[in-house]
C-alpha cells in the first residue's frame, strides 16, 4: 500500500538540480532531469558517503561531487564499479507536485 507525501512543487526544483528530504531514517535527494523526470534517492554515495544531492545531473544519472562515482537515477547502481548501489524511493508528479512514496521509509524503519 502505497503512503504519499506531497514534498514540493516540480518547479521548487530546477532541472538538472536536486533537493534533499529530511526523514528520521536519513537523507533522500530528489532529482530532476532536464525532461522534468523526477527521482529520489538515499543522498549518499555508496563509495564515501558523498551527497549526491550536490552533484552533477546528467541524463539520468548524477555524478558524485567526491570522487566522480555515477549513480543511475532509475536504479541507483553506480556505473562503470563493480559494486554500489543506493536505495531508490518510488516518486510521482500529480498536478505539479512531487509525492513520495513513504511507505519504503516505514518499512526502513522497522527493519
Amino acid at each position: 500500500m502505497s503512503n504519499w507525501i506531497d514534498i514540493a512543487a516540480l518547479e521548487d526544483i530546477p532541472a538538472r538540480g536536486a533537493r534533499v528530504v529530511k526523514t528520521a531514517q536519513g537523507c533522500i535527494a530528489i532529482f530532476r532531469t532536464h525532461d522534468d523526470r523526477v527521482f529520489a534517492l538515499d543522498d549518499a554515495c555508496p563509495h564515501k558517503n558523498g551527497a549526491l544531492s550536490e552533484g552533477i545531473v546528467h541524463g539520468a544519472a548524477v555524478t558524485c561531487p567526491l570522487h566522480n562515482w555515477v549513480i543511475n537515477l532509475e536504479t541507483g547502481m553506480a556505473e562503470g564499479a563493480d559494486e554500489g548501489q543506493v536505495a531508490t524511493y518510488r516518486i510521482k508528479v500529480d498536478n505539479g507536485r512531487i509525492l513520495l512514496d513513504a511507505s519504503r521509509l516505514a518499512a526502513r524503519s522497522a527493519a
